[in-house]
């Protein structure tokens, strides 16, 4: 992804980004992401206004960057998708922290510059609705959160993972190196989970389309 905003504003954004994955918005500290970018803390006050608005640029960056690397277009196909999501989370765990601590910060209250993100999801009903053959609508919503939390909760909260499947599978999120070869691959289970879900033989696509199921 380019940029063209300004060096300076660059590394704090940067630095912000391992601030606030480290210690949340609560935790974080204005004078250690100065320091981490090399300049004044009044820099952050000039550029941003304060911490919050700081540590929301940095989400709306990393959401900006999830969108542009895990597209979802009619004709894709959903399983695919489930497994691309699943990569991005395994392999960008600074990402995924800042998701969380976002999650916890604002809770059911709104987000910044919701409607622009609402927007980003609405087009991926649109383009599952497509490939599904149907017209975008709630349970066409509710498919789209689904595979999205099948792909994202094994690397979301990891530990989950490890004390049920056990140590040896392919979440690690240190190095996304894991294979699974003496355990669980776990990315292909949850693959071939979403696409045997969405054979028609359950909960999905037949269901989401109103068909009736065998």
């Amino acid at each position: 992804m380019t940029s063209d905003a300004p060096p300076t504003k660059e590394r704090l954004l940067a630095a912000a980004k391992e601030e606030f994955a480290a210690h949340g918005i609560a935790g974080a500290r204005v004078d250690r992401i100065a320091e981490l970018a090399g300049v004044n803390k009044e820099r952050i006050y000039g550029y941003f206004g304060n911490k919050q608005k700081l540590f929301d640029a940095v989400v709306a960056r990393a959401l900006d960057e999830l969108a542009e690397a895990v597209p979802l277009k009619a004709g894709d196909d959903p399983a695919e998708y489930v497994g691309r999501v699943y990569d991005f989370h395994r392999d960008n765990p600074v990402l995924v922290r800042l998701f969380l601590w976002e999650g916890l910060h604002y809770r059911d209250g709104v987000l910044p510059d919701e409607e622009r993100r609402r927007g980003h999801y609405e087009e991926k009903i649109v383009a599952l609705a497509a490939t599904f053959g149907t017209e975008a609508s709630p349970k066409v919503a509710a498919c789209l959160l689904s595979l999205i939390g099948l792909a994202a909760w094994p690397n979301a909260v990891p530990q989950l993972a490890r004390l049920i499947i056990g140590a040896d599978t392919d979440t690690d999120t240190d190095t996304g190196t894991g294979t699974g070869t003496a355990g669980l691959d776990l990315r292909g289970h949850v693959v071939a989970f979403a696409r045997q879900a969405l054979s028609g033989s359950g909960a999905g696509a037949g269901t989401v389309t109103g068909a009736a199921t065998p």
